[in-house]
């Protein structure tokens, strides 16, 4: 499901807002939630899951062309912990 599907269904379900709002809404919801992750914040949604950042220490990786050593600096990326219940009704 992408952006456009995903505007699609809350249409679909939520006949009292035109699709242009739907969309507003879900592009501000993606806007706060990855500001804030880019502050290194945690988000939560219960019933649905965390989003936090994690971060990957330094380390020596190759060149897949040359087969070479380079280094590769820490860095932060982004992380999705599911809750319980989510995890139920997805199994």
């Amino acid at each position: 499901m992408n952006r456009s599907d995903l505007v699609t269904k809350v249409f679909q379900n939520i006949d009292s807002l035109n699709k242009n709002d739907i969309e507003l809404g879900i592009n501000q919801i993606l806007e706060v939630l990855s500001s804030s992750l880019e502050k290194k914040n945690r988000v939560e949604i219960r019933g649905f899951g965390t989003f936090s950042t994690r971060k990957r220490e330094r380390r020596i990786g190759r060149n897949p062309s040359s087969g070479s050593s380079v280094v590769v600096m820490e860095k932060y990326h982004p992380y999705f912990r599911a809750s319980k219940s989510l995890k139920m009704k997805v199994k």
